[in-house]
């Protein structure tokens, strides 16, 4: 275990004037806080925040971050409370403990949300001061280290998350030095049999490399100085990490990667970096396409570097980076290399941190669009696991985007609004579709248009998590405006069916009561969660109507589908023709089967009613038995203005906005509401009786296919008054 004075030591080369009280109390009293605790590997607990302050002192931090990862464990896993941390160490130290503090004591309905949580605490710590997720690397860099004394299981859990988060937050920051731990530690962990492989044969090919190695960098030491060139030659071979996450992604075999071996030349300057690029190239032929200049565009980590890949001596590949002095101190060192002591983000003077750091933001500000959890850990992962793309706007100004970008996430990077209302777009001055995938060296002009708005069809392409979370984000404002519009026409409908005036009976002040029983705060929550089907029309009114009103009207009458009656008719303006009787003879549409304009129908004398017309399967013709001759022929006749109600069941997943849905999809099809009743039922489905009206059978099929198509619909029937005869979608 490091020794104290190793840690002041480390903290005062780099930091002459460091107040290194603070480290020395912090450690006394973590010392004390994690007396008789015991890690796994049975070895004192006091040992994992020594060796996570030592990290800490690699990444070159002030002497108040030392002290809280120090401190970093001792509210989660010791008596130590924020207030006792405060009062003794100060504000800036207990926020960076804070910031690294898992959420412990609140109740999450699943692990994964428990998860996200924390990574969502995380993140918004990091926005108010860098150095929590710094802490958060150091601890995480040492937990990797001791991972054998834990299960199998765990030890798998573990590097998985670290591999998922940790790394690429690591990589986003440009700390090579951390992110090449985290994922050398992780893989024996997450493949052990493909790590297993992939060490052998190194230690296979380690003598012939680390010979070839040798030769290639005489050969380009010996060119530089007859260029009058001065630089650093460094060899390098690949790490089992890379190699495996290249195996695995391109689905190839240990000896189908050329790229074992690497060279990094550092320079004085940059003009060199250039100049001995021109050496490469002329020394041995370079492989197409395998050039990239991030010196004149960095990555969005700032990282800067040429890399190229050439056929060297006896026809190896070999990969030669080469960048300056101090980019090279930054691409180990990342957001480090830079770091000035009490640098936040949000202040005036951001520095060289700042645009390091602009993803941090962009989650930040999509904060406030992602409510769930685990739609906040998969925009971040998006974020963290981006592959860039660069494409420019008209004005020459770069903007990074994650490769398979399109241009609506474009307009998303430029401005919301923009993207908010974006039309269409130019790819190098040709129209474009708004799904085609961006590359690199790209130039974009978005058209926009506020008669504009963004569709669902575009969360299907869309890649960033910004343009994923404003997309998302107006959809729902969007279906939560048309959720209250739907709300009060319905509880307005079932007042008015009482006699009753909504425009007395609606209003804040008589619905009090009412409101507080629904469990809402306001009339646009009663009328949200009539709307999305939470609260049913009834059950309001029912609190609203006066009691003898209720009386006159059987409650039961509001669950039943009155079928309507059509009255006596001509002929001549009925949709239905009797053949062989009399033209003023009296129709009325059966109340049991209720059939509609074109399917076949059989009509029925009935004594002083005239006939009644029935749906040719309904069981009331089938069992006439001996009174068969009381059947008339009758045909529908040329369509003409009537409309038929007819009932229908819907089952469906009991989720937000399904009413608002399948009520959009009626309207569609130009088929009118009459009346809805809303059940909750068990296993979180949701039960629509509706009362429709359609002019034929053509637009009652249209109808019911239509809400079977509607997502979250699982089963469509058309109801009649005898169970003996449904239609089914």
């Amino acid at each position: 275990m490091r020794k104290l004075n190793d840690i002041a030591d480390a903290i005062l080369a780099y930091h002459p004037t460091a107040e290194i009280d603070v480290v020395f109390d912090a450690y006394f009293y973590s010392a004390k806080a994690h007396r008789n605790q015991s890690r796994k590997s049975g070895e004192a607990y006091f040992s994992h925040p020594v060796e996570v302050a030592w990290n800490l002192t690699r990444l070159r931090m002030d002497e108040k971050s030392v002290a809280a990862g120090l401190l970093h464990d001792t509210i989660e896993d010791t008596l130590a409370t924020k207030e006792e941390i405060m009062e003794r160490f100060g504000d800036e130290v207990c926020q960076l403990v804070d910031g690294v503090t898992k959420i412990s004591k609140i109740q999450f309905s699943s692990k994964e949300e428990s998860q996200a949580e924390n990574y969502r605490k995380m993140i918004l710590a990091m926005s108010k001061d860098i150095r929590v997720v710094l802490i958060k690397l150091a601890d995480r860099a040492h937990n990797i280290q001791t991972l054998d004394s834990l299960s199998e299981a765990s030890r798998y859990r573990i590097a998985r998350e670290t591999l998922d988060i940790y790394a690429p937050i690591a990589h986003r920051l440009g700390i090579s030095w951390i992110k090449n731990e985290l994922e050398s530690g992780c893989l024996p962990h997450v493949a052990p049999e493909a790590y297993a492989l992939i060490r052998e044969k190194m230690e296979r090919g380690r003598e012939f490399r680390s010979v070839y190695v040798e030769k290639v960098c005489v050969l380009i030491e010996d060119e530089l100085k007859e260029s009058g060139i001065e630089g650093v030659i460094q060899g390098r071979t690949k790490q089992d990490y890379s190699i495996y996450k290249k195996m695995v992604e391109q689905n190839i075999t240990f000896e189908e990667i050329y790229d074992l071996i690497g060279i990094r030349i550092l320079t004085n300057s940059l003009r060199d970096c250039y100049a001995v690029l021109g050496l490469i190239h002329s020394l041995w032929k370079p492989i197409p396409g395998r050039f990239k200049d991030y010196i004149a565009m960095p990555k969005p980590n700032q990282y800067q570097s040429l890399h190229t890949t050439v056929i060297g001596p006896e026809g190896e590949r070999i990969e030669v980076q080469i960048r300056t002095q101090e980019m090279h101190k930054i691409c180990e060192e990342g957001i480090a290399a830079h770091w000035q002591y009490k640098e936040k983000i949000g202040h005036e003077n951001e520095g060289s941190t700042d645009s390091r750091l602009n993803w941090v933001r962009h989650l930040i500000e999509n904060q406030k669009d992602i409510k769930n959890p685990k739609d906040f850990l998969n925009a971040f992962k998006i974020d963290l696991f981006s592959t860039e793309v660069y494409a420019f706007t008209p004005a020459g100004e770069v903007l990074a985007l994650p490769r398979g970008a399109t241009p609506v996430d474009f307009a998303y990077a430029v401005h919301t609004d923009i993207g908010n209302h974006c039309h269409s777009a130019k790819v190098n001055g040709k129209p474009v579709s708004l799904r085609i995938k961006l590359r690199n060296g790209d130039q974009v002009e978005i058209t926009s248009s506020k008669e504009n708005s963004p569709s669902r069809e575009w969360l299907s392409f869309v890649k960033t998590s910004k343009a994923k979370g404003k997309i998302t984000h107006y959809i729902n404002a969007m279906d939560k405006e048309r959720s209250l519009k739907l709300g009060r026409e319905l509880l307005e409908k079932v007042i008015c069916e009482f006699g009753m005036d909504p425009s007395l009976l609606i209003n804040e002040q008589h619905m009090g009561e009412v409101l507080q029983g629904a469990g809402v705060m306001n009339l646009e929550g009663l009328f949200l969660g009539v709307g999305v089907g939470k609260i049913a029309p009834l059950q309001i009114v029912q609190k609203l109507v006066p009691h003898e009103v209720l009386e006159a009207r059987r409650i039961e009458g509001l669950h039943q589908v009155k079928l309507k009656e059509i009255s006596p008719y001509k002929n001549s303006a009925s949709p239905i023709r009797v053949k062989c009787l009399n033209e003023d003879i009296h129709l009325r549409i059966g109340k049991c089967c209720n059939p509609v304009l074109g399917e076949p129908i059989a009509g029925y004398i009935t004594r002083a009613r005239g006939v009644t017309v029935h749906h040719i399967d309904c069981p009331s013709v089938r069992d006439l038995g001996g009174e068969s001759e009381r059947l008339v022929a009758v045909e529908w006749g040329e369509e003409g203005q009537t409309r038929f109600e007819v009932r229908i069941s819907i089952v469906a997943e009991d989720k937000p906005g399904q009413l608002a849905e399948i009520t959009q999809a009626v309207a569609d099809c130009m088929t009118n509401i009459t009346r809805a009743n809303i059940k909750q039922g068990p296993n979180k489905r949701a039960y629509f009786d509706f009362l429709i009206e359609i002019s034929d059978l053509g637009q009652l099929d249209k109808t019911m296919s239509a809400i079977n198509a509607v997502s979250g619909v699982i089963h469509v029937e058309r109801i009649k008054a005898n169970a003996g005869t449904a239609h089914r979608s």
